[in-house]
């Protein structure tokens, strides 16, 4: 009574979880990737929200910045798309160079060491943690400011909750969740087009007094604090708003999300998410100078902006507050670059051993389900101990995104300096990127230096630490594999000569079914732990592998196949092994996102087949148990066996020592 009642909740469970996360793939539908990858258009949704959301606060702060000298606005208007243009250029190289996607950190690890992609891969981590966040925050502001004054207690609960619906939409699936947000990307496209058109094009005829007062107040700046002066007031407010740029490399870092050929989809949703944001940064800081947009307590300029402009017509505040809360709405769309980037990242790390391994896990819906809930909990941690406040965030945001953008400038201007004798339009390609190289350099000193202690230093010290914790890992996972190494060495002399055995497996006989990975010293020793065991004991052998679908391997729609094809040559050696000493083998194989939940299914189905089976896997098993090795290594031979004990099948775990 009690098994039947235990799995009716299981089934329920199982439905609850179905229903609010979605189906599992069909990883063997040959059209897989292709159905889950993005078209540009869909592409610039989901990752062009970040940089279009940033002119709802970079612009801002920039003109903010230049306090009495508002001339200036034209200046940093050509700067901003200036610096738009060459960033988004050199990430545009970055995709035809890395077309599986990874930008900085694959940038830094392959052009400057492993070093460099650590510090850079960190950094992005983090920056896409804030990405969330700000964008969160900045959306409930937006939000909150309609509400009266004693709703505002609930606008950190409103953006906690905010930050869970994303989580959940992001395990269901990219494409399912840019479907959703869509709508909201569009609306604040069109209304913000609608503004900036109709702001220049109302004032078109007020160009030449404004270029007049423009020069006139210029040359007043001379003669008072002089060109250098100026150039400092410029370089300041200029630097300050680099918040506009943030989200620029969210294409490159994102390319696996996007439809083959990805290179060419990748750069057309560059040029689409450039050109937007250069249009929208520009254009705002133009109708400020224009408009002669005044500072006011409590609103935002663009809200200023829009007031301004509607403010005579008989809809203009129902206009004005629909362009006004897109833009609150876009910010919500705009953290969705933050959940499809991080986890991909933290992906290439895990892969390369600096974060645990489990990062590298796609989930049954093909989506990185280990990164996005941490990503989802570590941004609502942020948004808890900030309170929400858009002006420390915005500062911990920017002081990351260009210490990214600096080491990718630096690896590509490396990258083109080696080429020199290759390639005839070094020369070109090397003066691009140097120059966004001192653009981001200057940005990232003057902000750590005018914010570091107003939150400057705590997105260091994070980082930093997030570092260290990357070193201590890697360290760990070198020791674990030097001690495979050693495995392997001791078995090297091991190589019986090969007999294929004549005769079918006998399925009455005792049979061994041994769950492996690759074909390596652990699987080889488990192997010879069961023969030295259980003496004369198993005549059949049965080697099960999963090939399991992750950031390493799911490149495109052909790298499944592949997949299988390696893991096929693994088990075959196994097999071969087996017959050499005389015994029956045979092997089987399925793919899976997941080897617990998969293997059990296998092996359930192989033991009706040979019903005097037992189920073998191994382990490793270090001298001193930590408690980091439950992080840093999954435990999958336990949670098998937890669900191999209520099928009633026996499954014996082997221990395969580690270390002296």
């Amino acid at each position: 009574m009690n098994n039947f009642i235990t799995k009716e909740e299981d089934s329920l469970t199982k439905k609850i979880v179905r229903k609010l996360f979605g189906k599992p793939r069909d990883l063997n539908d040959p059209g897989i990737f292709h159905k889950l990858a993005l078209i540009p258009f869909f592409a610039w949704i989901g990752l062009g929200a970040d940089g279009l959301s940033s002119s709802a606060y970079g612009p801002e702060e920039a003109f903010r910045t230049i306090g009495t000298h508002f001339y200036l606005a034209i200046f940093l208007a050509l700067a901003t798309a200036f610096t738009i243009i060459i960033i988004s250029y050199a990430y545009s190289k970055i995709i035809e160079h890395f077309p599986h996607g990874g930008g900085g950190y694959i940038v830094a690890t392959h052009m400057l060491g492993e070093r460099a992609g650590v510090v850079s891969g960190s950094a992005l981590v983090i920056d896409y943690i804030l990405t969330i966040t700000v964008s969160i925050a900045s959306c409930s502001d937006a939000i909150f400011s309609y509400l009266p004054i004693e709703y505002q207690k609930y606008k950190i609960i409103f953006a906690a909750i905010l930050i869970i619906i994303l989580t959940i939409l992001n395990i269901r699936g990219v494409k399912e969740s840019i479907s959703i947000l869509a709508p909201i990307f569009i609306i604040f496209v069109l209304t913000h087009v609608f503004m900036l058109g109709y702001g220049i094009t109302s004032h078109f005829w007020e160009l030449k007094p404004v270029m007049a007062n423009v020069h006139s107040n210029f040359t007043n700046d001379i003669g008072t604090i002089g060109f250098l002066g100026i150039f400092l007031i410029f370089i300041r407010a200029y630097s300050l708003g680099g918040g506009t740029y943030t989200g620029i490399e969210a294409v490159s870092n994102g390319l696996q999300i996007m439809r083959d050929p990805k290179v060419r989809t990748g750069k057309r949703t560059m040029f689409y998410m450039a050109s937007s944001l250069a249009l929208a940064a520009s254009g705002l800081l133009l109708c400020y100078l224009l408009v002669e947009v005044k500072v006011t307590s409590g609103k935002t300029l663009n809200s200023v902006l829009a007031d301004t402009l509607y403010g005579n017509w008989k809809i203009g505040s129902i206009l004005a507050f629909i362009t006004i809360f897109s833009e609150g709405a876009l910010l919500f769309v705009a953290a969705q670059a933050g959940f499809i980037d991080a986890p991909r990242v933290m992906a290439n790390m895990a892969v390369d051993s600096w974060l645990p391994r489990r990062f590298a896990a796609y989930s049954d819906r093909l989506t990185m389900r280990n990164g996005i809930v941490m990503i989802g909990i570590a941004s609502l941690l942020l948004l808890l101990y900030t309170q929400g406040s858009i002006q420390a965030l915005v500062i911990m945001y920017s002081i990351n995104v260009f210490l990214t953008f600096s080491i990718s400038e630096f690896g590509m201007s490396s990258f083109y300096f080696k080429r020199r004798k290759t390639d005839k339009k070094w020369k070109r390609q090397i003066s691009i990127h140097l120059t966004g190289l001192i653009l981001c350099v200057t940005i990232l000193s003057i902000t750590v230096f005018e914010k570091f202690m107003e939150g400057g230093w705590l997105t260091l010290l994070i980082t930093s630490v997030l570092i260290g914790l990357c070193y201590l890992i890697r360290r760990h996972y070198k020791k674990v594999k030097e001690d495979i190494k050693r495995l392997e060495d001791d078995i090297a002399d091991i190589k019986p000569e090969y007999k294929p055995q004549q005769y079918k497996m006998d399925k009455k006989e005792m049979t061994a079914i041994q769950l492996v990975g690759g074909y390596n010293g652990f699987g080889i020793h488990t192997f010879l732990s069961i023969i030295r065991s259980f003496p004369n004991l198993y005549k059949n052998f049965v080697f099960v592998s999963v090939a399991v679908i992750d950031q390493g391997m799911f490149k495109g729609e052909e790298s499944i196949e592949h997949l299988k094809q390696v893991t096929e040559n693994s088990l075959r050696k196994y097999v071969e092994l087996a017959e050499s000493m005389e015994f029956h083998a045979e092997y089987r194989l399925e793919t899976a996102t997941d080897v617990v939940e998969k293997a059990p299914e296998i092996i359930d189905v192989i033991s009706r087949e040979y019903p005097k089976s037992t189920v073998f896997s191994g382990k490793l098993a270090f001298r001193a148990e930590k408690f980091y090795h439950r992080l840093l290594h999954n435990e999958t031979a336990f949670a098998i066996q937890r669900k191999l004990q209520v099928l009633g099948i026996t499954n014996v775990i082997l221990p395969i020592k580690m270390g002296k």
